[in-house]
């Protein structure tokens, strides 16, 4: 019998009709029995100060620091914002590679997947977001590379992914499992 890993999923778009979120729900919908994926809800998390870490942390950290220690494995999935990742996502990073040495990404498998209607797919936050995980010891995926530009076409007017994009987000999650259960 196979292991099911299970992934903490991080949507850098807080908007409810995300196309960073209908994404990710459709990689969870596409994904081989080997992953679990459970979107992670950054939206609450207060800023990180490490002034309020601690005893007296919000309280919102405990359960999402929880949640990301006890995954096998973490996945990111954003806009891009004035050529970097959103600030969400920014802080999600640091409240959950917090405090200093008790990180819930360390060692961990991990992929980017980029989209944004306009035409270069969140490159930049991208190579953004690989960045701050190469300090994280987030061991990422590097191919398929997933920048997805004129995301805005990939589901209809029902939320209903097109047959377009299907094969490459089946090519990238199905690489990804492999890589997490190369890596976890």
């Amino acid at each position: 019998m196979s292991k099911t890993y299970n992934v903490a999923v991080l949507v850098g778009s807080l908007r409810k009709a995300s196309i960073n979120r209908k994404l990710a729900l459709a990689l969870a919908d596409l994904a081989p029995a080997s992953l679990n994926l459970e979107i992670l809800e950054i939206g609450d998390l207060p800023l990180y100060n490490e002034d309020a870490d601690g005893d007296s942390a919000p309280a919102s950290y405990a359960p999402f620091r929880s949640k990301l220690k006890a995954a096998d494995a973490v996945l990111f999935i954003t806009p891009e914002y004035n050529r970097s990742i959103p600030g969400a996502m920014k802080n999600a990073i640091d409240v959950g590679s917090r405090p200093y040495g008790q990180s819930g990404f360390s060692g961990k498998p991990g992929a980017v997947l980029s989209a944004s209607p306009g035409a270069i797919g969140g490159f930049g936050a991208n190579h953004h977001l690989r960045q701050c995980l190469v300090f994280l010891d987030v061991h990422v995926l590097q191919q398929p590379e997933a920048y997805l530009g004129g995301a805005g076409s990939f589901f209809d007017e029902n939320g209903v992914l097109s047959d377009g994009i299907k094969p490459f987000l089946q090519k990238f999650i199905d690489a990804y499992a492999a890589w997490v259960a190369q890596h976890a």
